[in-house]
């Protein structure tokens, strides 16, 4: 059965992000204690957040490879104690590129895939998420993780990713994904230069104009620090600013760490949109 709920919705929806890990750029280290992630999880909850991204692997740039095992002993007690206090309904995402922790986070609880590799990593992502008739964000990223940000290089940075995104779209029809759980994201600030990122943002409405719906996920990145001056902790206005900005641009899901200063952002940009 499909778990899609951005149909009939009226607002934006936002993703809260739970990094249960060691050494993610903004907030390693902060929650990879089951008990304080899923306290961490329960007050996005309170402040907004409509859907929950469990990670256990860190991708910001320069960040190593974790194995399937380590991976699983972050994230599955947080899904499992998640299922256990949230309704059954509530959406809960796995942000892996990896098949196995994908399965076994599924199987354990969730109801969402995010793949920042596009599904280009594991290929049997797409057949997960169709067996599973459940939502699958795909990413653009120019190169990995780790070697991401080393000389990134476009032409026509919007066409280019918008393009790839679309392509991925019908690898994913081809693989009986549905179409209304599909969900496309430009990938800010993987495998992007400064200007690059501005001109993405700049163009976001181009790519809100497919029949898929867009996630955006600027939450504290380093081109925001760059405009700023800021620690990437300090970013939460920021944030909030390219939440607005997103909104009014027909992005329908925005990932982000500070919940409640982007639901309040997304809200007012959504009730002047639709005045």
């Amino acid at each position: 059965m499909s778990t899609v709920i951005y149909k009939n919705v009226e607002s934006p929806l936002l993703m809260g992000i739970l990094n249960v890990t060691p050494d993610s750029f903004s907030d390693g280290g902060q929650h990879n204690d089951p008990e304080k992630a899923v306290a961490h999880a329960l007050l996005m909850v309170k402040q907004g957040a409509d859907i929950i991204d469990i990670g256990g692997e860190s991708t910001r740039p320069g960040a190593d490879t974790i194995d399937t095992a380590e991976q699983l002993s972050r994230v599955i007690p947080v899904i499992t104690s998640l299922c256990n206090v949230l309704p059954a309904s509530f959406p809960l995402s796995i942000d892996t590129t990896s098949f196995e922790v994908a399965k076994a986070a599924v199987e354990a609880g969730v109801n969402w895939l995010n793949d920042i590799s596009a599904a280009e990593d594991s290929p049997e992502m797409l057949t997960l998420a169709a067996k599973k008739r459940i939502p699958i964000v795909l990413m653009h990223r120019q190169g990995l993780s780790a070697t991401m940000q080393d000389n990134p290089s476009y032409t026509d940075v919007s066409h280019e990713v918008f393009s790839y995104l679309l392509a991925r779209a019908e690898e994913a029809l081809k693989a009986g994904v549905l179409a209304e759980n599909i969900i496309l994201d430009p990938g800010i600030g993987f495998g992007k230069r400064f200007e690059d990122n501005l001109q993405l943002l700049k163009n976001l409405e181009k790519l809100c104009q497919s029949s898929y719906p867009v996630l955006l996920g600027t939450s504290r990145k380093r081109f925001l620090a760059t405009i700023c001056d800021q620690e990437s902790n300090q970013l939460a206005v920021a944030t909030a600013a390219t939440t607005a900005l997103a909104v009014r641009s027909g992005v329908r899901i925005v990932r982000v760490h500070d919940v409640l200063a982007n639901r309040q952002a997304a809200d007012v940009a959504w009730a002047i949109h639709s005045a």
